[in-house]
């Protein structure tokens, strides 16, 4: 049994376009912008990180709140990449709660 190929979506604008347009005003997860977008999750953040660098020369800004271990409540704060971190450096936890990210 063959698959078929798979038809992508028509876009009328491109990806960052639509992720900016789904954060202005509201905040999400990079999973939840991935099912928004129609692309994995780890495309999202190499979208987010370039969509962050052009707002900085505009009036909006990429707000990121920062990932949070649920087993110890550390908050990544100072944490230069956007991705969800792998493991707690406190308590070596993996279960962590993702970034979510907004545009103001």
């Amino acid at each position: 049994m063959q698959k078929k190929p798979s038809i992508p979506k028509e876009r009328n604008e491109t990806i960052r376009k639509q992720i900016i347009s789904e954060l202005d005003g509201q905040t999400f997860s990079a999973k939840e912008i991935s099912g928004y977008v129609g692309v994995r999750e780890k495309e999202v953040y190499e979208h987010l990180d370039h969509i962050r660098k052009t707002l900085e020369r505009g009036e909006q800004k990429l707000t990121i709140h920062p990932a949070e271990c649920k087993k110890c409540g550390f908050v990544f704060k100072k944490r230069e990449r956007i991705n969800k971190p792998g493991r707690c450096p406190m308590c070596r936890g993996e279960s962590i709660e993702e970034p979510l990210f907004s545009i103001e």
